[in-house]
């Protein structure tokens, strides 16, 4: 059994997650796609990833104060491997791993609040029964589009989604609407201007039917808050989709001069694209800190930045990611702040 919970991801630039953007010439790297839609998505070990690597900086930081505390002298902050040991017994150690050996001679134990190994499952350790993985105690599922910012031509921007998206969104969220779609060959649309054709870069949809109600569908709290939006066929989408990406040709110069020497290109999700995605959490964590037991608080807020995917040296990558659900409001509030500032 499991707690649920789901959070919602805007970009804030574009977004990369698909094939490495390597330097192939002439090489195109997708993002990953939905198989049914084809509209873009982001792996829930793409989210995991994140938020263990964000929660592991954290543990590196207050494993570095508890050291400093106890006058253990830590290299300095540019120093990434040190080496241990001597002669034959002599290796190096990542940063993290000898600062958890410092630790673990000083009798320093990490708070499991901040522990990533705790909450999303221990990597595989050498000489250890099945490797010392354990299970992860908060799961997360991939995250699909909910709204896609689309350019129209001499004509506001637009935020497109079709009923298979809105079924997903509807059923992680538990909202209680009818799920909006084309009937009759009228598309619901909410705009500012209403109008009775929207053109994109290639083609148009006519026959608009206002629906105001589509609003309800916009997620609470949005950073990003759409103002027109349109639903259109799920056979629909894929196309409007791929107008909709962000897409981008880099060339690599030879050294020395000013000549290509290869080029290749990527394509992303583009800035105020709203996703959705599922957490599961064990039910044996607890929804507040109680004696023995702490809930599960990955941010300081229910709201933080977050870069996701790649290319983050170019521009890419930069999301708001925000918590909700059921588990979430009843962590709400000062029980949550006090707790997480363990890890600030």
């Amino acid at each position: 059994m499991y707690h649920k919970a789901y959070g919602i991801i805007e970009t804030l630039a574009p977004l990369h997650v698909g094939a490495s953007a390597g330097e192939e010439t002439g090489n195109l790297n997708l993002i990953f796609r939905d198989q049914f839609t084809q509209t873009g998505i982001i792996p829930g070990s793409s989210i995991r990833g994140r938020f263990r690597a964000d929660m592991r900086q954290k543990r590196q930081w207050w494993l570095e104060k508890q050291l400093k505390e106890k006058q253990i002298v830590i290299p300095n902050s540019r120093v990434q491997t040190v080496e241990v040991g001597e002669g034959e017994k002599k290796k190096t150690l990542s940063r993290l791993e000898w600062l958890e050996l410092q630790a673990k001679e000083q009798k320093i134990t990490v708070p499991d609040l901040i522990n990533e190994n705790y909450w999303y499952g221990h990597s595989s350790v050498a000489g250890q029964t099945d490797g010392g993985t354990t299970e992860a105690l908060v799961k997360f599922e991939y995250a699909s589009l909910v709204w896609l910012p689309v350019f129209c031509p001499g004509q506001p921007i637009v935020w497109v989604s079709c009923p298979r998206l809105l079924k997903r969104y509807q059923q992680i969220t538990d909202i209680s609407y009818p799920i909006p779609k084309p009937v009759d060959g009228q598309y619901p649309v909410k705009l500012n201007n209403h109008r009775n054709r929207l053109f994109f870069n290639l083609g148009f949809l006519d026959n608009l039917k206002s629906t105001p109600e589509l609003s309800a569908w916009v997620p609470l709290n949005s950073r990003v808050k759409p103002e027109n939006l349109v639903v259109v066929d799920d056979s629909d989408i894929a196309t409007i989709h791929d107008m909709a990406l962000y897409r981008q040709t880099r060339t690599k110069l030879e050294d020395g001069a000013k000549k290509v020497e290869n080029f290749f290109g990527f394509e992303a999700l583009p800035e105020d694209s709203i996703l959705v995605f599922p957490i599961a959490i064990r039910q044996s964590v607890s929804k507040v800190d109680i004696e023995n037991k702490i809930a599960w608080k990955p941010f300081k807020e229910t709201t933080t930045d977050l870069y996701l995917g790649g290319l983050e040296s170019i521009g890419c990558g930069r999301t708001s990611v925000m918590l909700s659900g059921e588990y979430f409001t009843a962590t709400s509030g000062s029980n949550y702040s006090q707790s997480q500032s363990i890890g600030a």
